[in-house]
């Protein structure tokens, strides 16, 4: 695993693999840009060392939490945007992990990303995806980005709405376990992406059976999406930028917290952001805790709210 920095590169010329890797290797709190443009410029190169990567990250897991080793986040992008189908089972792998790991090596990736991660590299396979959604081991906000993913296969065209509205059925009917999950409130709100009429009354026994966080979403939302009619909401499925495949691995990226300048602090009134402009949400590579995954279950609440009633 590369861990170091090298000086060798200077700017200008070109990098070979090793080099890319080497600048992709850490945080420095500077976004690789050029690093990023050489390893797309030589996609058929630097690929077999991409999934080298995830190989040796599954393997190596313990080891990436104590670091700020970063190669193995940069290759899930990468090979996103790349469409290569021999990552979808090496990430299906590492984030399957049991527990909090897995997460807490790629920051907000789970909760942000993967799901339009793993459709991207499915190359509209679902099957790896629809095992993870029902691996009662792996944690419940990756089985919510698998969900997310079919989701997003959907939007991109690559599955069809009725196949995938066929199988979150069967979830409701007996593929998941009637526990109370975060994966509950994760199916009824991709149900609800896909305008769910035939799963109604799927979705109000889970209601009935106290399996949904209301906070989360609520039957009065699903009910509103109903009245918005289904051309209305496909419509807004497929334009929505949360459901799109990994295309462009820099513009993801580039906005990442980790990568802006710190600010010193101030008590100047002139320094604070101005009180209509809304914080950008970012991955960040911090371990989340308890506290923070209240916190995104509630942002995701708020924001589900407010899709749903537009």
């Amino acid at each position: 695993m590369i861990v170091g920095r090298t000086a060798r590169w200077k700017e200008g010329q070109p990098m070979d693999i090793q080099e890319i890797l080497q600048q992709l290797a850490t945080n420095t709190g500077t976004f690789p840009r050029e690093a990023l443009a050489q390893a797309i410029a030589q996609r058929e190169e630097i690929t077999p060392e991409l999934l080298r990567v995830l190989a040796e990250a599954q393997h190596n897991i313990g080891h990436l939490r104590e670091s700020e080793y970063m190669t193995h986040i940069y290759a899930m992008y990468l090979l996103a945007q790349f469409r290569e189908p021999r990552a979808y089972p090496l990430i299906v792998e590492f984030f399957s992990i049991p527990g909090d790991i897995a997460l807490d090596t790629t920051g907000d990736v789970a909760t942000e990303d993967l799901g339009r991660i793993l459709a991207s590299v499915s190359c509209g396979d679902i099957r790896l995806m629809t095992a993870l959604v029902e691996n009662e081991h792996a944690n419940e906000y990756v089985r919510v980005a698998a969900l997310r993913g079919l989701l997003t296969l959907v939007a991109c065209g690559e599955q069809s709405r009725d196949d995938i509205m066929a199988y979150y059925q069967q979830c409701f009917q007996g593929k998941i376990a009637r526990d109370v999950s975060f994966v509950w409130n994760g199916l009824v709100s991709a149900s609800n992406a896909l305008y769910p009429e035939e799963l109604y009354d799927d979705i109000k026994c889970a209601y009935d059976d106290d399996l949904i966080e209301t906070f989360f979403i609520r039957l009065d939302d699903i009910d509103e999406t109903l009245q918005r009619g289904k051309e209305r909401v496909f419509d807004e499925l497929r334009h929505d930028t949360r459901y799109s495949l990994i295309t462009d691995t820099m513009r993801e990226m580039e906005g990442w917290a980790c990568f802006q300048p710190k600010k010193q602090p101030s008590h100047s009134i002139a320094s604070f952001p101005p009180p209509n402009v809304a914080p950008v949400l970012q991955p960040s590579t911090k371990k989340p805790t308890q506290k923070s995954k209240d916190k995104h279950k509630r942002k995701l609440a708020k924001a589900s709210r407010r899709r749903n009633r537009r």
